[in-house]
């Protein structure tokens, strides 16, 4: 097999591919065209969007190039889901989003070089084409019976679906058809979730330019119970730090699953095989070093926020647990972590600052004041790290950090934060 596609299968990267050995003579012959496409349904992209960008830049460095549609059409209808109908967002918002990840998912391919990538928006294509157009020159290769076939159709017709939803499959073929006229691609990549609207697309241009193109999706990479990677219990895990903090998306990937850890690697982490042979070594050998977990969250928060980021990420998470100067951490990073950890805000009362009791309280470190009364007489307090034995002790002018937040913790995992206003 092609040399590309042996290392995207040692990756991970392949679930579904129409004709492996006609791709991989064509990625043999030369520099291909291919391309991916976002719907802007949100305003950022997100972990699973990570795993198409991880995918194109391996095309890219194996020297094909990358085409990334921004989608304003079809953003503004939505990929049909399992269950429930989709709310149609305003015109005006899909358009601001489509500027907001046109520019994020520009941050992971080359623009320079006989690689060059492209990024386009489906809404040049299909605004100016008419519905009885459309409709006669779309719509006529599609078939009622094999649509309904498709598994989101089957799983909506009790339920119900809109034409709307039914027939985003011919707009994301359209986009196939037209790309492959434009710019000569001959390949479309996506999630397995795409597939059915992937291959759809091959078909179309196979009945109207008589063409052979290729698809290939992504498996859904999932946590050891199988359930989907890149939700949090607060939810998605965005590629945006206004919506996840590089704080938090850094503990995110450092707190992944021994039993998974290093198949994200192999997805996320552009380390070569050796390079992950190892971290997989240590972490059989050594689990508790967390080695590949820490490589993980490096690698991955340097390629979405940058170095600069995540050290400041590390930094905090060190001087939060103890393992570090908690002044060291700017008020920008203290804001990521009042905003991950919830911080409750106090005030001086009478010309007083809060009790340390109070503070204990206030964060939820303990579950009330006798709690918090117990934790300083048994030791288990501290105040920026330092451990505070005087049931009646205040929290100190001195004591607050950039912002005026003031880190709490009772034993060494529970921790919280106040913000003492002034």
């Amino acid at each position: 097999m092609n040399a590309l596609l042996d290392d995207l299968a040692w990756r991970g990267f392949l679930a579904h591919t129409t004709d492996l050995d006609a791709l991989a003579a064509d990625l043999d012959a030369g520099s291909i065209r291919f391309y991916v496409g976002f719907d802007p349904t949100a305003p950022s992209i997100h972990m699973g969007n990570l795993v198409q960008m991880m995918l194109a830049r391996r095309f890219q460095a194996a020297g094909h190039r990358p085409v990334l549609v921004v989608g304003g059409s079809t953003g503004l209808i939505g990929d049909p889901k399992q269950a429930g109908e989709r709310v149609l967002n305003q015109k005006d918002v899909v358009g601001t989003w489509v500027e907001r990840i046109r520019g994020q998912v520009s941050r992971y391919v080359d623009f320079d070089g006989p690689a060059a990538a492209i990024v386009v928006n489906n809404y040049d294509w299909t605004q100016p084409l008419s519905t009885l157009d459309f409709l006669r020159d779309i719509g006529k290769y599609f078939s009622v019976n094999r649509m309904l076939d498709r598994e989101v159709v089957k799983a909506r017709l009790e339920s119900g679906i809109s034409y709307t939803e039914f027939s985003y499959v011919l707009l994301q073929s359209l986009d196939y058809l037209e790309l492959f006229r434009r710019y000569g691609c001959i390949l479309q990549t996506g999630g397995s979730d795409q597939w059915g609207n992937i291959t759809a697309g091959v078909e179309l241009i196979r009945r109207v330019e008589g063409a052979r193109v290729h698809a290939l999706a992504t498996p859904l990479l999932t946590k050891a119970d199988g359930t989907k990677f890149g939700k949090t219990e607060s939810g998605t895990v965005w590629l945006d730090p206004a919506l996840t903090s590089p704080y938090a998306f850094h503990q995110f990937f450092l707190n992944a699953e021994d039993e998974m850890v290093i198949d994200y690697l192999k997805v996320f982490s552009e380390r070569s095989h050796d390079e992950i042979d190892e971290l997989a070594r240590l972490t059989n050998q050594q689990p508790h070093l967390r080695a590949a977990q820490r490589a993980l969250a490096d690698d991955v928060t340097d390629l979405v926020h940058g170095e600069a980021a995540r050290a400041g990420a590390v930094l905090a998470a060190d001087a939060l647990f103890g393992r570090g100067d908690l002044r060291a951490i700017d008020a920008a990073m203290m804001a990521q972590l009042a905003g991950e950890l919830q911080a409750a805000q106090l005030a001086p009362q009478d010309g007083q600052m809060p009790s340390v009791i109070d503070g204990l309280t206030a964060a939820g470190v303990v579950s009330s004041r006798s709690d918090a009364r117990r934790a300083i007489q048994e030791g288990g307090a501290s105040v920026n790290n330092q451990k505070v034995t005087d049931v009646d002790a205040r929290i100190g002018e001195d004591d607050l950090l950039a912002g005026g937040y003031v880190v709490v913790r009772r034993g060494k995992k529970t921790v919280g934060m106040l913000q003492i206003a002034r």
